[in-house]
């Protein structure tokens, strides 16, 4: 690669990698995973910097290789191995920095509970507050498909909140 197209790169990566960091905790509830997702988006996206570059902005395209990165994590299967040794793991700790998602701990445990396209489509139109067309390019479906998985996220979403608030509302009670 050209000094030149190495310098902008770097430039681009410096400016939006705390942007994607939050948008890639927001879909998978893990500091570390999401710089790892993170990082692993940025690496394939240095692979095809000057043609990508030369296209025009690419936001939407580095958008795009973060959810399929995640999808892709997601899919892995020793994820969804569950590890029965009759210990509770701890909770982890934020590590510095987490209040920056700006988001509270009820919305991220509900977050958790939306099914993963759903839950692209909502974090990607209403928490980095992007339109429908361009969720759409970064999910590569149509705008009516963004809509219904938006909507379809947000029932579940309420749903999640509503079962949380009713469980501390008895929780105190008793």
């Amino acid at each position: 690669m050209r000094s030149g197209d190495d310098a902008s790169f770097r430039e681009f990566a410096r400016e939006k990698a705390l942007p994607l960091r939050r948008t890639a905790y927001l879909l998978c509830g893990d500091w570390h995973l999401a710089e790892d997702l993170v990082q692993t988006a940025l690496i394939k996206l240095y692979r095809v910097w000057p043609k990508v570059r030369r296209k025009g902005p690419v936001d939407n395209y580095t958008r795009q290789i973060l959810m399929r990165c995640w999808l892709d994590e997601r899919r892995r299967p020793w994820r969804s191995r569950e590890n029965r040794d009759g210990v509770v793991p701890e909770e982890s700790v934020a590590p510095a920095g987490s209040a920056d998602a700006g988001i509270s701990d009820s919305l991220l445990r509900a977050l958790a509970e939306v099914p993963p396209k759903q839950r692209a489509a909502v974090v990607l139109r209403y928490c980095a507050d992007l339109p429908v067309a361009e969720v759409a390019v970064a999910l590569r479906c149509s705008e009516g498909t963004v809509r219904s998985q938006a909507a379809r996220g947000l029932d579940v979403l309420r749903a999640a909140l509503k079962r949380q608030h009713d469980e501390a509302v008895s929780g105190r009670s008793a």
